[in-house]
């Protein structure tokens, strides 16, 4: 996905241009690709020996930046420019994954509906990726009206709707209908199960993520922002992209730790910030800061501070727990007498066993 994202960079950094048809053929290779390593980990884990904790805390976090590099690969594909098009394809990708995250903190479990994104979201994406590379970035908009046996959704649809609109607004109403009221229903069903105020869940819940919509949405819309007009989009999506994938780690961290449910301040914090710089920029009609370097630079320090607080996780788990990263341990076969477990690898199972099925228990695992 990695590869995918520096491809753009090179063929199509405006999003909006007809690339060789041979990438977006690799988007969907590529995104299928780690979709299938996604869903077959966890069983080569537990086969080799080596399930546990950090296990589960690796998977949700790169699954939360990669949301970011498929928005970015959707808007390629469809040739939706630096736009707010884009922007929302971003925004309700990211915000997903973040409702699922915190489903998982509150009810112990990953639940994916009838209709999902890890599964039709993936493969509806493939398949567009599949047509852009056939048909052209261009075939996206066409206006809908202009194919005679769709002629009947001038009723419906806006003048002027082309197929990228269809596809944008498409998964914002897949969102809304299918993943947004399960994701209430859920929290909401197990905090009055736990006798939790419900009220401070939500709050605790929607607050972060629409606070971070706000401050995303007034610095695109600012008549100062260069975000759109000189397109910088992608470092955009990358920054805010690292900001959500902190998120999403600090709650799935919380969920493994039985730790209190985490309040993001200073991670959206910088977000708020450069919104008020920008905004302020065009209030006063004066320059107070060079926009691109404010966003090359909070980009920067994210992915630093990111990568450092990702080490550090990292290794408070391998020290609890015993295990070393990325590391499958080899054992002889005239090795394998039975030893018994150490109060640390009990610990580590049982916590294992516990992610596994869902169940509340009652010891805590505070590490950090």
């Amino acid at each position: 996905m990695i590869a995918n994202v520096i491809v753009i960079c090179i063929w199509s950094p405006n999003l909006d241009t007809d690339a060789p048809n041979w990438i977006n053929f690799s988007f969907a290779a590529g995104l299928w690709l780690y979709s299938t390593f996604d869903n077959v980990d966890g069983r080569q884990a537990r086969r080799t020996g080596t399930s546990s904790p950090l296990g589960e805390l690796f998977d949700h976090g790169c699954d939360a930046v990669n949301c970011t590099y498929v928005a970015l690969l959707q808007a390629a594909a469809l040739g939706l420019g630096h736009s707010p098009s884009a922007a929302i394809l971003l925004f309700v990708t990211i915000a997903g994954f973040y409702l699922s995250t915190v489903e998982e903190y509150y009810t112990g479990i990953l639940y994916l509906g009838y209709v999902n994104g890890p599964t039709e979201g993936i493969i509806v994406t493939c398949l567009a990726f599949i047509w852009s590379g056939i048909y052209g970035v261009a075939s996206w908009h066409v206006l809908v009206s202009e194919v005679s046996w769709l002629a009947w959704t001038t009723s419906v649809l806006p003048s002027g709707t082309t197929f990228a609109d269809v596809f944008v607004w498409g998964m914002v109403g897949f969102f809304l209908v299918t993943h947004l009221p399960v994701c209430i229903y859920s929290i909401g069903q197990v905090s009055k199960e736990k006798g939790l105020n419900r009220k401070t869940v939500f709050e605790n819940v929607f607050v972060p993520l629409i606070a971070t919509g706000v401050f995303i949405y007034s610095w695109l819309s600012s008549s100062s922002s260069i975000v759109f007009t000189e397109k910088h989009f992608i470092v955009f999506a990358l920054f805010t992209g690292l900001l959500f994938g902190e998120m999403a780690s600090d709650i799935i961290l919380a969920h493994l730790t039985r730790s209190e449910y985490p309040r993001f301040l200073s991670i959206y914090l910088p977000l708020f910030l450069a919104s008020l710089l920008v905004n302020l920029q065009s209030f006063f009609q004066i320059k107070l800061v060079d926009e691109y370097l404010l966003l090359v630079l909070l980009c920067c320090v994210k992915f630093y501070t990111y990568l450092v607080r990702a080490v550090r996780v990292i290794n408070a788990f391998c020290d609890f727990l015993g295990i070393r990263c990325l590391v499958i341990p080899t054992s002889k076969q005239s090795d394998r007498t039975i030893v018994p477990k150490t109060s640390a690898e009990q610990e580590a199972e049982s916590l294992l066993v516990a992610q596994e099925e869902g169940s509340s228990q009652q010891q805590q695992y505070n590490t950090f």
